[in-house]
């Protein structure tokens, strides 16, 4: 039963030929037309608003501008061109949000056939009003929500509104639904309603319209998106408060040498040729860059597995998943009825029920369950027989019945509900009672269960053409189901062994649901379902709000709406969780973009459905999510290697290029020593560290920011031991020879030593990006400082072979406190990925 008001009929005059002008005028000025709202304001410019809004993106304009004011317009060139990828990715993100609504809308834009003053009419739907009669036949999709009138036959597909898997069969509403105006919300049986969205797909019936636009479901459904905004990702956040620290922390140490160097008396253009070496090294542009790039990689990897990122940022998202609410039709199910069980009567064989079962069927139908009786009954080459005489299925029979006449052959097949077959069938009370027995143990298991019988028919029965209401030979039993995918087992495991809960959300039966989770693995060995529709007060906002542990009690919630699926993932979120959606169709709208992380199905998924979703799978296999998270976790690892090492690197760098000259020395690093340094920096924060993803990856899944306390603590104290280490070395050098040229080679030789030694420990030299960084970093340092041409060049001198073994033992003395991390982190062994 729902709750329903017919109030929109308050005023009209009940009249079979449909609303006159003046009715259909009045009633448009009460309700407006039959549409979805628009965003309101101006598209490009609510565009502008919402791409402008990333920090990040103001961050690399302000350091690109400190650049072009320093005269380094090459990096300012590299960073403003890096901002390009993330203004894209926001203003796809924006304009998605809007396409999302209107491929919503554009499903409720055909014409429609309506009954107006006594005329059959064709009218765009955005015209229909309340109170209009609507002409259904097979095909059309429902503009708007209604009760059924003079019903015929009529079957409605409304899996991509409810996730009801099986065709609904509807009847008429008995009542006079005009003296119903003025009562209020009432009960009305769920198979008299029909609404906007869902499709006939046989049959003919007149819908009375009682709601349109945003009044009905479905516009409640594209209104809760279109008002829900995007956050941004923990790691955004992250990222954000990072590179702002630091850029404070630069600007600081800028002004802070710029002044000094003045007050030492070195000149103005001496304080200003260090502020600015300071600002180039300084400045962590390499953070957003390498948080873009390895964005893209994950893009790329996922989209290999056949998994269609939409939004970059769901790629790190999703390795953070503690909650996937997944529903069960085309997700966790085929999404296709199939035949699958026979139980044949006594001396009848399973053969014997298919073919009754066919040659009762609708052959021309879209009926699923005829559909895939037509589907097993030509693998076994069952043949066509001329049908005489067809009594449709309707609600009020439930079974159907064909006679077929071949040649002196003149057979009655009947199919449809076991009540209704047995009670036409030569059984007694005993072997009805039997036949129930079995008839519950297949529906228990989550099967559609038809009976079939055939009786021999007399030449009088034929031409009489009266349906035979007793004497039939039951044949049997016919189950269906929409079976699991065979994937899914596997991918339930790895959520399992990851502490990742999966709780289904369907529209289907208690029992159905139960079943198929019993199949999958779902919930362990007794799964915990409970049905929304029993318990509505429940799935409130409200009520979960005051009692959060509820949800983690539940594995399965059956007979889910579309708006409590929106409140499981609200509350989910609230609770602290990070919740990826799976869904395919209309109904999983609202929940996808909630979510942290929204999954469409790329086969069976509806346009409204990819359109909002930030990842869809081009497969609609389900362990494709599992995937999924293993890149997203992968990705947060790499990201949190590859950022220790800038951090690692760059402690050093920047304390020693402010705190030498500080202190009255020569400058350390001239612009062409930070160039090189930049040319060893960033292929290696972007290249070394793209590890493979793997399912023994512990990178833990809620954590928001890269490092803990401990990790600060830890890259802190190495990061400033390389600091005094290297300002000892070029202290202890000057001071013995006075030449800046020499403290300078040593010391720029321990920064890159440095730089490889953090590749060897990361990656193991594993793939072949770190050997080749590895070496590349060696060989330049080699290269530029023992050749004399070119030392002459940088302004360094050639170093002693004592002085390279003393810069390695350092390396490999602060490495081992790096090897700290080993005893909370233990890098993954990784295999070579050539494709990056």
């Amino acid at each position: 039963m729902k709750k329903i008001t017919f109030s929109s009929l308050r005023d009209l005059k009940p009249c079979a030929a449909g609303l006159d002008t003046d009715e259909v005028l009045r009633q448009r000025s009460r309700y407006g037309v039959n549409d979805i709202a628009e965003v309101s304001g101006n598209v490009w410019i609510d565009l502008a608003k919402d791409t402008f809004k990333d920090p990040m993106i103001w961050f690399l304009i302000g350091i690109g501008t400190v650049f072009i004011v320093v005269g380094d317009s090459s990096e300012a060139v590299v960073l403003f061109v890096a901002i390009v990828p993330l203004v894209f990715m926001d203003a796809f993100l924006h304009w998605r949000t809007q396409a999302s609504t209107a491929g919503l809308k554009g499903q409720l834009s055909a014409e429609t056939k309506v009954l107006r003053a006594g005329a059959e009419v064709t009218i765009a739907s955005r015209d229909i009003v309340p109170g209009d009669l609507i002409l259904l036949s097979s095909g059309v999709f429902i503009p708007a929500d209604g009760v059924m009138l003079q019903v015929t036959d009529i079957q409605v597909d409304e899996s991509l509104l409810t996730g009801e898997a099986f065709p609904i069969h509807k009847r008429s509403f008995e009542r006079d639904a005009f003296l119903l105006a003025d009562s209020g919300e009432i009960p009305v049986e769920g198979d008299s309603i029909a609404y906007a969205g869902t499709r006939v797909l046989a049959g003919a019936a007149r819908l009375l319209v009682l709601q349109t636009g945003l009044k009905t479901n479905y516009g409640e459904i594209v209104q809760s998106v279109a008002s829900m905004p995007h956050e941004r990702t923990p790691l955004q956040q992250s990222i954000t408060k990072l590179v702002r620290g630091l850029i404070v922390a630069s600007g600081f140490f800028c002004l802070l040498l710029a002044a000094v160097r003045i007050y030492q008396g070195h000149g103005w253009l001496d304080a200003l040729l260090s502020a600015a070496t300071l600002a180039i090294a300084a400045i962590p542009e390499e953070f957003p860059v390498v948080f873009t790039f390895f964005l893209g990689v994950g893009v790329y990897r996922l989209a290999r597995k056949r998994a269609l990122v939409r939004r970059a940022v769901s790629v790190e998202n999703i390795g953070r998943v503690t909650y996937i609410c997944t529903d069960k039709t085309g997700t966790i199910t085929v999404g296709k009825l199939q035949l699958t069980h026979f139980e044949p009567a006594t001396g009848k064989t399973d053969a014997d029920i298919l073919l009754a079962g066919f040659l009762a069927s609708n052959l021309e139908g879209f009926d699923s369950v005829d559909v895939a009786i037509r589907e097993v009954a030509a693998e076994k080459q069952l043949a066509v027989q001329s049908c005489v005489q067809r009594f449709p299925f309707t609600e009020d029979r439930k079974r159907e019945t064909n006679f077929v006449v071949n040649g002196e052959t003149r057979v009655a097949y009947m199919k449809g509900s076991p009540e209704s077959v047995f009670s036409f069938s030569k059984l007694s009370e005993a072997e009805r009672a039997e036949w129930m027995v079995k008839t519950e143990a297949l529906a228990s298991s989550g099967h559609k269960v038809l009976a079939s019988a055939r009786r021999i028919l007399t030449a009088q029965e034929i031409d009489q053409r009266i349906e035979p209401t007793s004497g039939f030979e039951l044949c049997g039993l016919l189950a269906f189901e929409d079976p699991a995918r065979p994937e899914v087992a596997a991918a339930l495991k790895y959520c399992r062994e990851n502490a990742i809960r999966v709780v289904m959300l369907t529209g289907d039966h208690p029992f159905t649901a139960l079943a198929i989770s019993n199949d999958v693995g779902l919930g362990g060995k007794v799964p915990n379902v409970l049905s929304a529709e029993e318990k509505p007060e429940k799935f409130q906002e409200d009520w979960l709000t005051r009692n959060p542990e509820f949800l983690r009690k539940l594995d399965v919630v059956a007979r889910c709406t579309p708006l409590q699926k929106l409140n499981i993932v609200k509350a989910l979120k609230a609770m602290g969780e990070l919740v990826a959606v799976t869904g395919d169709g209309v109904n999983d709208v609202p929940a996808l973009k909630a979510a942290d992380v929204g999954i469409a199905m790329g086969e069976r998924g509806t346009r409204s459905a990819k359109e909002v979703s930030s990842i869809v799978l081009a497969d609609d296999n389900f362990s494709t999510i599992a995937s999924a998270i293993m890149e997203g976790r992968q990705l947060f690892s790499n990201l949190q290697v590859s950022f220790e090492y800038l951090l690692l690197f760059h402690i050093p760098f920047v304390l020693t290029a402010a705190l030498i000259p500080l202190w009255g020395y020569p400058i350390l690093y001239l612009p062409i020593h930070i160039v090189w340094l930049e040319l060893v920096i960033h292929p290696t924060a972007l290249f070394a560290f793209q590890r493979a993803a793997n399912a023994t990856n512990t990178t833990p899944r809620k954590k928001l920011g890269f490092f803990s306390a401990v990790d600060v603590a830890r890259i802190s104290l190495v990061g400033l031991g390389i600091t005094v280490a290297l300002i000892w070395i070029f202290h202890d050098d000057f001071v013995q020879s006075s030449n800046v040229f020499h403290a300078r080679a040593k010391t720029i030789a321990l920064l890159t030593l440095w730089s490889a030694g953090l590749v060897l420990y990361f990656t193991r030299l594993k793939t072949w990006a770190a050997i080749s960084i590895f070496a590349a970093t060696i060989g330049s340092a080699l290269l530029l400082i023992q050749v004399p041409q070119l030392a002459g060049f940088f302004k360094l001198a050639s170093l002693g072979i004592s002085d390279w073994l003393l810069a390695a033992g350092i390396v490999a003395v602060f490495l081992l406190g790096v090897w700290a991390k080993e005893l909370r982190l233990k890098p993954v062994e990784i295999e070579n990925d050539r494709n990056v």
